[in-house]
């Protein structure tokens, strides 16, 4: 009774905020030049070629669902160990993001069929759940649509969310409307959390324990992923072409938002003088910001380049600024330091997990909401610098460029630190196979 009232105030809900969708969907195409195939995917209409592997695979298919990048990577890595268990079997991965899809076609695997997340209401979920009919469905991290788990309950399809993560923030939002959320979360077959702390919080918010299990991080699964070899070694021979073999010491700021790399350049320049070797690289978090950002560093005397037009450029830039999505782990490999993005300016903060996990030096400003867990854990073991501000980071990075045998310790035990996750990856993925 509790699910039916959650539904229907759900479903009077979405159809007021369906014209602010569609016109966000619309822009979202037009800015990163989306395909109509893939818009018409929101609506549960498939292309007939798609429509032909969907059939083929009826009642097979292990169903993926991810948001964006983020979620993505951990897909990729647990497809990747699904195919290794048993080549052949169907695979689908749905991506909400354009940027999402755009990385999950590039990877993709035979086995795999990529497609665009449909909207979550029951006109458009129904039909294309009824023609996949799959064999397990796997949402990722935090992609629980209610109308879209109710017609996988009702096809009597096993859900299992996959790394699912909450933090106490979330919990304590979700606690407020208990009553609300709890048959949504009822309808969860298994929920695979990253760490112990996660377990109990899905308790409290209704979820019986028997069907919670600690898999632990897929994304600090070095087991189950990490740095491509080929091509970090592909991006090593880019920046030795710009800056000299051996490569230099690099400055990296990893999964920046709007300030923050200007403001860290400022830093990079007052730090040449001491290190008149060091280059900088920045990954932004939105690569439409390019034109934006290649501005603010410009309009501070630096000369930049984008990582897709390279060729054009016949002198050596001081900072690179790689214009591409869903490298930033093998890039960060290459860095002296990383510098973890929307942590100075914004509030939560990105993932540090690659660049740990790649044995490289670790700094974040004081918003790492979004990590708490991680954060304390790689705290405990030393294995991270966290400055209260800006004004504070330019002597956490002498620290650790004047100090390369305390910034590979540093490193080191980072890296320790996230052994506990060794094996997420097969765990999650025998979960699936047993679920079937």
């Amino acid at each position: 009774m509790r699910l039916r009232l959650t539904l229907l105030l759900y479903n009077l809900l979405i159809p007021l905020f369906l014209p602010v969708l569609l016109c966000a969907m619309l822009m979202e195409r037009k800015r990163r030049e989306g395909s109509w195939a893939s818009f018409a995917e929101r609506f549960g209409r498939c292309r007939p070629e798609v429509r032909v592997r969907l059939k083929a695979g009826r009642g097979r298919h292990v169903w993926i669902n991810a948001g964006s990048v983020g979620e993505v990577n951990v897909a990729q890595k647990l497809i990747a160990e699904l195919v290794r268990r048993e080549p052949g079997r169907p695979l689908i991965l749905s991506v909400t993001t354009s940027s999402g899809r755009v990385l999950a076609e590039e990877h993709a695997p035979p086995e795999l069929t990529v497609i665009t997340a449909p909207l979550d209401l029951p006109i458009f979920i129904r039909r294309l759940v009824r023609r996949i009919k799959p064999a397990a469905y796997v949402p990722v991290e935090s992609e629980l649509w209610p109308n879209l788990l109710r017609a996988m309950q009702k096809e009597r399809v096993p859900v299992l969310l996959a790394n699912a993560r909450l933090s106490p923030r979330s919990e304590g939002r979700y606690r407020k409307v208990r009553a609300l959320i709890a048959p949504v979360f009822a309808m969860l077959d298994r929920v695979l959390v990253q760490e112990t702390p996660d377990a109990s919080r899905w308790q409290k918010l209704g979820v019986p324990a028997d069907r919670i299990h600690v898999t632990g991080s897929i994304k600090y699964d070095f087991a189950g992923g990490g740095v491509n070899e080929a091509r970090a070694a592909e991006f090593r021979s880019i920046l030795e072409g710009l800056w000299g073999h051996p490569l230099p010491p690099v400055l990296m700021a990893a999964s920046t938002h709007d300030g923050e790399e200007k403001a860290i350049a400022a830093i990079y320049l007052e730090l040449r003088p001491e290190y008149p070797e060091l280059r900088m690289v920045v990954v932004p978090r939105h690569v439409e910001r390019r034109e934006t950002l290649r501005a603010e560093l410009e309009s501070l005397g630096l000369t930049t380049a984008f990582r897709s037009t390279l060729h054009a450029h016949v002198s050596a830039p001081e900072i690179l600024i790689v214009d591409s999505t869903g490298e930033l782990g093998d890039w960060q490999s290459l860095a002296t330091v990383v510098i973890i993005g929307r942590s100075f300016l914004a509030t939560g903060g990105q993932n540090p997990a690659e660049a740990t996990g790649a044995g490289v030096p670790v700094i974040t400003g004081p918003h790492m909401e979004n990590f708490l867990p991680l954060m304390e854990l790689l705290g405990k073991a030393g294995g991270i610098l966290t400055v209260p501000s800006l004004t504070d980071l330019p002597a956490a990075l002498r620290r650790l460029l004047s100090a390369p045998e305390e910034a590979r310790a540093t490193a080191a035990r980072g890296r320790a630190a996230l052994e506990q996750h060794r094996g997420a990856t097969y765990r999650t993925a025998g979960e699936i196979d047993t679920a079937q």
